[in-house]
């Protein structure tokens, strides 16, 4: 319950600022027991960035990230 009133609070903060949620929201599906790097847990099996960060992620499919991608945790790769 407290996760849910933080992330309201941050959308409430974003629409103030002027933020679009719809285009600046990054969610990515949950594949560990955390999230990746700068994302939070949602509670409904997705991670959200709150429209903070644009980055592309990837999963790692169990495997170590490719050239010019850093691995975030979560299961995840980020492009450099």
């Amino acid at each position: 319950m407290g996760s849910l009133r933080i992330l309201t609070g941050v959308v409430v903060v974003l629409n103030l600022v002027g933020i679009d949620r719809a285009q600046a929201q990054r969610v990515v599906k949950k594949l560990t027991a955390q999230c990746p790097t700068g994302y939070v847990n949602t509670g409904q099996g997705s991670c959200s960035a709150l429209g903070l960060m644009t980055y592309t992620l990837r999963p790692t499919m169990d495997k170590p990230c490719s050239r010019g991608w850093s691995s975030v945790g979560g299961g995840y790769c980020r492009r450099d």
